[in-house]
């Protein structure tokens, strides 16, 4: 749903015309329940809901992530959050209606998920302006709290991505961590600076049902190897509410690929136990997504986090190819999954 919303933004996309019904997955066997789960009970082997108790055997926790705009003052208020599905049309009329001044975008918070979007945002505005003739009337500034772009995506991938943003009249400030929001005026640890639009990626959490049952930590996210279990014997936890961590400072990045090959592995695993087999699947790293550039036209950012000696990312430069492909992802995972 993440690439539906830059879609919105950049006008070529509705969401009622994006959504699908999750009633469907009821044909492979599955039973929907569309509830809240107000409590996991770990000892008893009980999720509750808002109307019912469930009990399992073996449990996925694939709760994501909480946007957290609160934990910087001012943010809420003073700024239109890319990823609140609320705020997506308010960001495509705002860059519709601006005429002069400047446009920032800031992360706020780390670790967030799908890295890629918020440069994707950037450059799909850009896009936006060239297309209403504002462009050259405008600055764009993005502000990160890491040194480089995509640190997941390590220091050439980086360089390439700056290049990218560059290329488009788009200045990029590292080493920016935001401390509160103002009208029209963004603070930083050192310094701050003023803007007429303001665009945020806010800090992420996870649901406190995962806090309450012990499976996270406060401020932190559910830990868990690569095999996806967690300290609790037949419960895992797959996508953007666990941390897999590669190595002592690099964490599988938060994105969708990624929580598809982790919830692979725990079938498999979970299929093998109740067989009686021997579990070996682990989760591979590999994987991979797309950079939307504007006027239809995407790179492609492949990944692979447990390649010998180091992980390995490579961006394939912008084409209109790669946009067809990322298209094309869309519906093949619509038409797999539901």
């Amino acid at each position: 749903m993440d690439l539906v919303k830059l879609w919105m933004i950049a006008g070529s996309r509705e969401f009622e015309t994006s959504k699908r019904s999750l009633t469907n997955i009821t044909k492979k066997g599955i039973e929907f329940i569309n509830e809240n789960v107000t409590k996991i009970d770990l000892e008893n082997k009980i999720v509750r809901t808002s109307y019912r108790r469930l009990h399992y055997d073996y449990l996925i926790v694939a709760l994501g992530v909480e946007l957290a705009p609160e934990q910087i003052p001012g943010l809420k208020e003073n700024s239109l959050v890319l990823y609140d599905l609320n705020d997506v049309p308010k960001i495509r009329d705002a860059i519709r209606r601006i005429q002069s001044g400047k446009i920032a975008i800031a992360i706020t918070g780390l670790p967030y998920k799908c890295p890629p979007a918020p440069y994707e945002a950037a450059l799909l505005i850009r896009s936006v302006l060239e297309e209403t003739g504002t462009s050259n009337s405008i600055q764009m500034d993005f502000y990160s709290p890491t040194p480089i772009t995509l640190p997941a995506g390590g220091p050439q991938v980086s360089e390439e991505i700056l290049q990218i943003l560059r290329s488009k009249n788009i200045e990029f400030h590292g080493n920016h961590k935001t401390v509160a929001v103002e009208q029209n005026k963004l603070k930083f640890e050192s310094g701050e600076t003023n803007f007429d639009l303001l665009i945020t990626v806010p800090p992420h959490k996870v649901p406190l049902v995962t806090i309450d049952c012990g499976l996270a930590q406060p401020g932190k996210f559910i830990e868990v190897d690569r095999t996806c279990k967690t300290k609790t014997d037949n419960v895992y936890a797959i996508g953007d509410v666990n941390q897999i961590m590669v190595t002592d400072k690099i964490a599988v990045p938060k994105a969708g690929i990624f929580a598809e090959g982790e919830g692979a592995a725990v079938a498999r695993n979970i299929i093998s136990k109740i067989k009686k087999e021997t579990e070996n699947a682990i989760f591979d790293g590999k994987g991979g997504c797309y950079l939307e550039t504007g006027k239809k036209t995407a790179g492609y950012i492949r990944v692979d986090m447990y390649a010998d000696p180091s992980p390995v990312t490579e961006l394939k430069s912008p084409t209109p190819d790669y946009f067809l492909e990322k298209e094309k992802f869309e519906k093949e995972r619509l038409e797999k999954w539901l």
